[in-house]
This record gives C-alpha cells, sequence and structure tokens, in this order.
C-alpha cells in the first residue's frame, strides 16, 4: 500500500509528490522487574546486653540505663525491636520496602552506640598542628588559641569530659557518640588543617593530603 503525501520544499517552494510506504508499527513491551529488598548484614547482628545496662522497650521507644548514663530514642515504623530471653537485642525491619532495608543497619547501629555509651563510653581525639596553637580547660569552657587576634571559648556540654594533655592534644570523652562528634567538629571548624602546611586542628590519626607549593619563577 502507497500513500501519496504533497510536501513543500523549503528551499524550491515548490510541490513534489513523494511516496511514503506505510509500515506497520509494533507495540514495543516493558518488562516489570521486581526489585528485592535484601536484608542488611550489619541489620542482621544482634546486639549484647552487658549486666550492668537496664533496656526499657515501650512500643518504638527505646530507653537504656548504664553506669554512665541514660540514653533514648524513637525508631521509625520501618524497624521493630526484639529481645530475646538472654537479654540480646535484635532489630528487624517491619516493612518489606527500600527504606526499612535503609533504615535497617542504620538504626542497628545507633542502638549499639547507645548500649556501648553507657556501659564504656566513647572518645574522640584531637591535635593541634601549629606554632603557637596551644587548647586550655578554663572551668567549663575550652579555650584554644588558633592564630586569631582574640582567643575562642567554647562551652563544654554537660555530659561530655573535655581534657588536654601537652597543650596540643585534645580528649573528648562521654556516653553519646553523636554529641561527641559534633562538638569534635565544631572545634575542628575553627582551624581545619590547610592543604599546604597541614596546619590547624585535625583529628587523631587523620591523613592529610598536602599540596606543593607554587615554584618561584624561572629566570
Amino acid at each position: 500500500m502507497i500513500l501519496h503525501i504533497n510536501l513543500r520544499s523549503v528551499f524550491l517552494g515548490e510541490r513534489n509528490g513523494i511516496c511514503v510506504p506505510i509500515v506497520p508499527i509494533t507495540r514495543i513491551g516493558f518488562l516489570r522487574k521486581t526489585i528485592e529488598c535484601k536484608e542488611s548484614r550489619i541489620g542482621k547482628q544482634p546486639i549484647s546486653v552487658p549486666s550492668n545496662v537496664t533496656i526499657t522497650l515501650d512500643g518504638r521507644d527505646l530507653k537504656v540505663k548504664g553506669p554512665l548514663g541514660e540514653l533514648s530514642r524513637t525508631h521509625p515504623r520501618e524497624v521493630k525491636l526484639e529481645r530475646d530471653e538472654n537479654g540480646t537485642i535484635r532489630v528487624k525491619k517491619a516493612l518489606d520496602t527500600r527504606r526499612a532495608n535503609q533504615m535497617h543497619g542504620l538504626f542497628r547501629t545507633l542502638t549499639d552506640n547507645m548500649v556501648v555509651g553507657v556501659s564504656k563510653g566513647f572518645e574522640k581525639r584531637l591535635q593541634l598542628v601549629g606554632v603557637g596553637y596551644r587548647a586550655t580547660v578554663e572551668g567549663k569552657d575550652l579555650v584554644l588559641s588558633l592564630g586569631f587576634s582574640h582567643p575562642v571559648r567554647m562551652e563544654i556540654p554537660s555530659d561530655l569530659k573535655v581534657k588536654v594533655e601537652e597543650n596540643t592534644r585534645i580528649i573528648i570523652s562521654g556516653y553519646d557518640k553523636c554529641n561527641i562528634g559534633q562538638f569534635a567538629a565544631s572545634v575542628r571548624k575553627w582551624r581545619p588543617p590547610e592543604p599546604y602546611k597541614g596546619k590547624g586542628v585535625r583529628y587523631a590519626n587523620e591523613v592529610i593530603r598536602l599540596k606543593e607549593g607554587k615554584a618561584g619563577k624561572k629566570k
């Protein structure tokens, strides 16, 4: 079967008869692939609870109390907490969705940090690198000398302990890992390590990639 179509030439302004064969159109089918949400390797690991730690479960609310302090957290509806007869806690998915798979491993880690925090505690170390850079603890404040025209004073949160060794090493300890990391990041933010000589506030064992300095002009 042949279809005759008159098309106007753009350049010549003429009408030419062009024969265009009709080609049957076939439908394109799309395959639907079911995505399986595998269980997180971290989320499957049980959480052992020491004898000196008390666990209270009330729906999605979790309270953990130990010799160092007390922490509480509300878990999302995508995960659920179960406690075995021997006291071990297991975090399981309540829904079979991709978000539940993501929340599974995350909140297992957060729950384990709560148990370890109230029983053993955490600490983070900072190092001051630079001529004249030093730190001291004055009462409830951490005082930093980082090359500014005035010293920097930071109030130490009530649930954290800060100790300074040799005026250049800062040790931040406590039972809430999130608060420790946040306070350490706030201290480092005042003078991050610069990329040429590495001067500034860095985490202990932090690797700083130094850049090569600008070469002088050739004569």
